[in-house]
């Protein structure tokens, strides 16, 4: 792809994920539209400020996603099944391929999930291998799957965060399960390479993961970083099923089986140096 003409739309860009690669490309010399519901927000006027076109538009809304997609030459398709639910957030990707197929897009990196394809019986798992199945079938001249695991910013949700607060680190999952994780500018990292090397990596579904950690050796990393000791406490899946019966599928999955990315075997062949737990962690704020 030449550098800096060709097109590449960024969903979500002024979140996670789309956040980071909308980063990592602007900070390779790449030509990026972001695409969001807030273009007046504090996240759209920084990426703006760094040169990117900003779109206003909106996942459930065919003819918003139509002009963000004209004339680009590539996307980067994320959405949130928390924020959508698991139905709408299967609409939202399937709406999204179709219509990028439509309007000429060449190339199409969708962010899926780690293990998506194992038909792990979790709905927010299962929905994005549909998606991945549309994305397979539309005949894009060329595209890449990336999965990334558990991720490391989870921690710093409402989820966990106010449980850490209190020294507690709060999971429904057995002790000596071991919880692969990314931190968000991996997955930034990855979405560039999906664009730069899009002819090598063509039709690919890549499995991602920058760690993996039991609970109670998350937690000695959470005490070191913070200075003050943090301990594991196992949260009956009774009282996760709730709050989520999706959620308490995943944890039970993750006991059962868990992610199985291979992640030396990923930087060797990739060149991606994943960042580890212990490095994230400790820059982030805690306090």
């Amino acid at each position: 792809m030449p550098q800096g003409t060709d097109t590449i739309l960024v969903t979500g860009a002024t979140g996670n994920q789309g956040g980071a690669v909308a980063r990592e490309l602007l900070a390779s010399g790449h030509k990026v539209r972001a695409m969001t519901r807030s273009p007046e927000g504090t996240a759209a006027r920084a990426l703006a400020a760094q040169g990117t076109e900003i779109v206003q538009g909106n996942l459930d809304d065919a003819a918003s996603l139509e002009q963000a997609l004209a004339g680009a030459w590539g996307i980067f398709a994320v959405q949130n099944t928390w924020e959508a639910g698991v139905e709408r957030e299967e609409e939202q990707g399937k709406r999204l391929a179709d219509l990028a197929r439509r309007q000429g897009v060449q190339h199409y990196v969708y962010s899926s999930v780690g293990s998506a394809h194992r038909s792990t019986g979790i709905p927010h798992f299962d929905n994005k291998w549909r998606v991945e199945e549309v994305v397979r079938s539309l005949g894009f001249p060329s595209y890449v799957i990336l999965r990334p695991v558990f991720f490391m910013e989870n921690w710093l949700s409402p989820w966990f965060k106010p449980g850490i607060d209190q020294s507690k680190l709060m999971v429904g999952l057995k002790p000596d399960t071991v919880l692969q994780m990314i931190a968000v500018e991996d997955i930034g990292r990855y979405g560039r390479l999906a664009f730069e090397r899009h002819q090598e990596l063509n039709g690919q579904a890549i499995d991602i993961a920058g760690d993996e950690l039991t609970m109670p050796q998350t937690a000695v990393v959470l005490s070191e970083v913070t200075g003050r000791t943090i301990t594991f406490e196992p949260v009956p899946l009774e009282q996760v099923r709730q709050f989520s019966e999706d959620f308490a599928l995943m944890l039970e999955w993750f006991d059962a089986v868990g992610y199985n990315a291979d992640i030396a075997a990923q930087e060797a062949q990739y060149g991606i140096r994943p960042t580890r737990f212990r490095d994230w962690a400790g820059r982030q704020t805690w306090s």
